[in-house]
């Protein structure tokens, strides 16, 4: 019955939820429509409020798409994947290798979200390379664990280090707002170890039985080549093939983030605090130019989808903020919610739209003007709201298709093939986490 549930859902899924530019281009027609009824502008002033709002989020793009590049360079870097074929070979036996898998991937993802996506694909390949006997669905779903719960609640999340970085686009009605309220607050702290901890053991419960597993093909245990080392001629391909410039980098880099964290502890950890981090450690651990620029340009295949669409969820922003409706909007959460409950509805609410609109960067701009006024309304403070919303944007990732692309792409599947392991993830998930929200008011 539940492979019967996970065929269905994921036939639905890609059969009806289009590309992610077309889904943003649908929801500015709905929010267009929803303007025109509620809000107070004719359609000529929405389009204004529309083209004025069309950049707003110029410079969270750009952060966003940093974030899946320094993840995806510093992912393919020959320490990183030395590291992950060591970890591939300690397990023992099918069991502890889809539950290290689970771990790897939720750590991984907790420390950067690009870093998972690339990261756990290369792990799935090693792991079954080393490891005989493990089921394939199951070590590929327990690869998604990270993208799929994890990544929101840690040092790449999108929101939280929104509002810890000055000057971003709701500054006026929230602040700054610093990542130790959020992130580093002992609620979101245990949540993510709770998460951690059940969908590690889950993932080793739910390993079949020998006779009922279905392993990788086997052309994936072949090895890649390793590219031949290139021939020094000119001066031109000596300075592209030495350390020297990567070093150099690194350690002024290194420097400025002793001085930075040194003097701001977590004040210090903003979106571009995050990014140059990564970037230094990706300069660093890929040693040449050559290796570095390599990386930088197969990653900047992933970004492409961040850049196109965030100028129109900046479009939605401008409309819902200057037609009035983020109040008309707000006012609707007041009226069904109080100072308790909010936190449950909003990661509901929140957990729905992200199986319709999955990227957290964006829909916050879509729901931040009205949930951050509804919260003032009632009286819930707003490092409270980042981490429900933070947390509402991943509920529904563990079942949606879209981010685990680029993970399928390297591991050979379909999401159809994961999908029944990824319902009892969900389901598990949706309970531990809707108790939390539950009990958030009392405990945060």
């Amino acid at each position: 019955m539940l492979q019967r549930i996970a065929t269905a859902l994921t036939r639905w899924t890609m059969r009806y939820i289009p590309d992610a530019w077309i889904i943003a281009v649908i929801l500015t027609v709905i929010v267009f429509i929803l303007a025109l009824i509620f809000g107070q502008h004719n359609l000529y002033q929405l389009i204004q409020d529309w083209g004025n709002g069309f950049w707003v989020l110029h410079s969270f793009a750009m952060q966003m798409a940093l974030i899946i590049m320094t993840g995806y360079i510093l992912s393919t870097s020959r320490p990183l994947r030395a590291a992950l074929n060591w970890l591939a070979g300690l397990p023992k036996n099918p069991v502890q290798s889809v539950g290290l898998m689970a771990f790897v991937s939720m750590v991984l993802a907790w420390i950067n979200w690009g870093l998972s996506i690339v990261g756990s694909a290369v792990f799935v390949r090693y792991m079954v390379r080393k490891q005989r006997g493990v089921d394939y669905g199951l070590l590929v779903c327990a690869a998604y664990l990270g993208l799929g719960g994890m990544w929101h609640s840690g040092l790449s999340a999108s929101a939280p280090l929104l509002v810890a970085t000055p000057k971003h686009f709701m500054e006026k009605e929230m602040g700054v707002i610093s990542v130790g309220e959020t992130i580093f607050s002992p609620f979101n702290l245990i949540l993510a170890f709770i998460v951690l901890v059940v969908w590690t053991f889950l993932a080793m419960k739910m390993h079949p039985r020998p006779e009922d597993t279905v392993e990788a093909d086997p052309s994936l245990l072949k090895e890649e080549p390793e590219p031949p080392k290139p021939e020094i001629k000119t001066f031109a391909d000596w300075i592209a093939h030495t350390p020297w410039v990567n070093l150099f980098v690194a350690a002024i880099g290194l420097v400025w983030l002793f001085w930075n964290f040194s003097t701001k502890g977590f004040r210090g950890i903003t979106l571009d605090t995050v990014n140059f981090t990564f970037l230094i450690l990706g300069i660093l651990f890929h040693w040449t130019p050559a290796s570095f620029c390599r990386a930088a340009m197969e990653a900047a295949t992933y970004v492409w989808g961040v850049i196109i669409q965030f100028p129109f969820y900046a479009g939605m922003f401008g409309i819902i903020k200057d037609s009035g409706l983020a109040e008309v909007f707000a006012n609707w959460f007041t009226a069904i919610a109080s100072a308790k409950t909010f936190p449950v509805i909003i990661y509901w609410y929140s957990g729905i739209l992200n199986y319709f609109v999955p990227s957290g960067g964006s829909k916050w701009a879509i729901e931040a003007p009205y949930i951050v006024q509804a919260a003032k309304n009632l009286g819930v403070p707003l490092n409270q709201l980042v981490v429900t919303y933070a947390w509402g944007d991943m509920m529904t990732d563990v079942i949606q298709p879209f981010w685990a692309i680029p993970l399928l792409g390297v591991a050979r599947t379909e999401f159809r093939n994961i999908m029944g392991y990824a319902i009892v993830f969900f389901i598990v998930y949706f309970v531990i986490t809707t108790l939390a929200f539950v009990l958030m008011p009392y405990l945060f």
